[in-house]
């Protein structure tokens, strides 16, 4: 069984919304989910997944300043996270509120700690992404999501 990690930041409750839908489809696949607001999340405790998924809200069309320091205090783990399987998500306001380029920002960070981070050919290609309280669209890209890193958690273990 692998272990996954969803740290998110959530003022509205639209990120926890569809972090609670993501780790019921990597449950579902048998595995142990951690969900957890970001700001509890411990730096060296991120060693101790097989995955790694960060939820922001996204401000000035990037991520929330809690998800940024926690990325930020990542730097002690240099190296360490190397085929750690990543992703993220994002919710905005506005359809042009910068989801995309909210998530892209955390997988940068993902790959140069030089973890695995896959995409997606179908739906919301870096990870899934919502504009206020997640619809039915939005719920069915998080369920598609969270199956994906499942079965990818499947190949690499």
């Amino acid at each position: 069984m692998a272990k996954v990690l969803i740290a998110y930041y959530s003022r509205t409750g639209n990120t926890k919304a569809m972090a609670k839908v993501i780790a019921g489809a990597i449950k579902a696949e048998g595995n142990s989910v951690d969900l957890k607001l970001v700001t509890n999340v411990k730096v060296p405790s991120l060693l101790n997944y097989d995955a790694i998924i960060l939820g922001t809200p996204v401000y000035y069309g990037t991520m929330a300043a809690e998800v940024k320091k926690l990325i930020d205090a990542s730097v002690k783990l240099h190296g360490q996270l190397e085929n750690t399987i990543g992703g993220a998500f994002a919710s905005s306001a506005n359809i042009g509120g910068g989801n995309e380029t909210a998530i892209t920002d955390i997988i940068h960070a993902f790959l140069i700690h030089g973890m695995i981070v896959r995409g997606d050919p179908e739906g919301d290609h870096y990870g899934p992404v919502s504009i206020n309280r997640p619809n039915q669209r939005v719920i069915k890209n998080c369920r598609r999501f969270g199956k994906r890193i499942a079965l990818l958690l499947k190949k690499v273990k």
